[in-house]
């Protein structure tokens, strides 16, 4: 019962959502669209989150019909300092989200009013502990851009749809929802757009279906880590995806995440508390994580679960800045990864952070597997230090906007025997519009293919590391498992007689087919 209405809460809610692209898709494009409806549904969250929280203290003290969004701002600023301390920041009844599209229709200033929220949602949370966590949450919500319309008035309607059609959104009280309602909504979102925006979006999205074999190999055999990292996050649902796994409460310390883009880093925290995140579990920061590693994350630091897509072969200052190679990040393999693919320099930073008993899964670039100069010197540390556990092929055409097939580079440091595993998981999918998924049960074959670490003929192999070397540190799946012959296997012998049958049948009616026509002609 509980997956019937699980999948009728999410029906629902993805009618809307997909209800409100279509009113105002002509207006503003696709991926430009997407963060005005994540700003407002950001904003209906946390007005949401603070009244629930304020409603339930009052009803604990004995009144139980008191509504925090009924009562007046003079007599809530009262609780104000209270409130931030414990929630990190402030909200006034009259700028709840309900109460803003209650008038929002008659306000000739609307834009103006959503604005000045905004910045003071941001304000309430100065000086607390999720300051940082707040700040410039906002920043591509802007409620003037002409995106939305030439005039104040056009930029109103717009406005008005929005916070219409994200109040009829069927929410609820998360703590009451059979789904993730918010967090559902956004995952449905970013996916809705990255599909139709290829690389600016598939960029900032990782496919749920993929996010989740990642994690369940970086997480395999634990019940509870104490922390996720991801160096690379984008919006976040890779470090997300731990909390769905595993459970919130089984992540001891956190999630830490870093991202160089200034909307996805938005995004990526907007996404932790749409999921219920508790600001003091998780730390995001802005910043090229190559060359300015969070000292956060450096002091929080070696992780047990490691999950990341960073970008393919982007390019990075590498050897051009001389104090890399002396970075204790990189120094190990004796070689910096080229200035033109950064692929190997994200492997190698990952690889330090990991803990000694923590497991990496790293979706890769195949090309970084079998090509020569630097590339190779970085595959010959890693496998002659032991550090790789396995490399899986993937099918093709996984991730939005790229049709490539990429694999997932598995890193330990605690192996006991000097052995890689590789795995050919590239015809586990199903075919789905222009796109391949994996299933359920796909992720499932994977996960058990690596679990088991057994030879299976065509998909898994054990490999030893100094076949690798023989191989020149080749690390592609197809060098070492070999592909199903699907062809037909014919016996030449039986195929000799059946076409020798054959002649003699055809001899036989050509002899009959002279006769007649002999007898015709007589």
């Amino acid at each position: 019962m509980a997956s019937i209405v699980n999948n009728q809460e999410r029906d629902e809610l993805h009618k809307t959502i997909w209800s409100i692209a279509d009113d105002l898709r002509g207006s503003v494009d696709g991926w430009d669209f997407k963060s005005y409806v994540l700003g407002f549904m950001f904003y209906r969250y946390i007005s949401e989150n603070l009244s629930n929280y304020i409603n339930e203290n009052e009803k604990k003290s004995g009144q139980q019909d008191f509504n925090y969004a009924e009562i007046s701002d003079k007599l809530a600023k009262n609780i104000k300092q209270e409130v931030v301390k414990v929630k990190g920041f402030f909200l006034l009844p009259s700028e709840l989200f309900e109460n803003v599209r209650k008038n929002a229709a008659s306000d000739e200033n609307l834009n103006e009013t959503i604005e000045k929220i905004f910045k003071n949602i941001e304000n309430s949370a100065k000086g607390t502990n999720t300051e940082n966590d707040i700040k410039g949450l906002f920043d591509d919500v802007n409620v003037n851009s002409r995106k939305l319309g030439d005039t104040v008035v056009a930029r109103n309607k717009k406005i008005v749809k929005l916070l219409d059609g994200i109040g009829e959104m069927k929410l609820g009280n998360y703590q009451d929802n059979t789904i993730d309602a918010f967090g559902d909504a956004y995952e449905y979102l970013m996916s809705m757009y990255a599909s139709n925006a290829g690389k600016s979006g598939g960029e900032f999205f990782t496919p749920q279906e993929v996010s989740e074999l990642l994690t369940r190999i970086a997480t395999n055999g634990k019940k509870e880590i104490n922390k996720i990292y991801d160096p690379a996050c984008g919006s976040g649902s890779l470090l997300l995806k731990a909390a769905k796994v595993l459970g919130k409460d089984k992540i001891q310390n956190g999630f830490f995440g870093q991202e160089i883009n200034n909307t996805t880093y938005n995004l990526c925290r907007i996404n932790m508390f749409l999921h219920d995140i508790d600001p003091t579990k998780f730390n995001i920061h802005r910043e090229d994580t190559l060359l300015a590693p969070s000292e956060e994350h450096r002091n929080a630091e070696p992780f047990d679960a490691i999950v990341s897509n960073p970008p393919y072969s982007i390019k990075w200052e590498g050897d051009d800045n001389p104090v890399l190679i002396n970075d204790e990040r990189f120094a190990p393999a004796g070689v910096l990864a080229p200035k033109s693919k950064a692929d190997f320099a994200f492997i190698m930073h990952s690889l330090y952070w990991l803990s000694s008993n923590g497991i990496a899964a790293i979706v890769c670039f195949p090309g970084i597997m079998y090509r020569g100069g630097a590339e190779k010197k970085i595959r010959k540390y890693l496998v002659d230090n032991n550090f790789i556990d396995a490399i899986i092929q993937l099918p093709d055409n996984l991730f939005y906007g790229t049709p490539i097939s990429t694999c997932i580079m598995v890193l330990k440091k605690s192996k006991r025997d000097a052995k890689t595993q590789f795995i050919d998981a590239s015809k586990e999918f199903v075919k789905v519009t222009n796109n391949n998924k994996l299933t359920d049960e796909n992720i499932q074959n994977v996960l058990n293919y690596y679990t088991d670490k057994k030879d299976i003929d065509y998909v898994s192999r054990i490999v030893k590391n100094s076949e690798i070397a023989d191989n020149d540190y080749n690390l592609s799946v197809n060098t070492y498992i070999e592909k199903e012959d699907k062809r037909e296997i014919i016996d030449i012998k039986v195929l000799n007689a059946q076409i020798k049958e054959i002649v003699e049948k055809e001899d036989k009616l050509r002899k009959e087919i002279d006769k007649i026509i002999s007898e015709l002609e007589d």
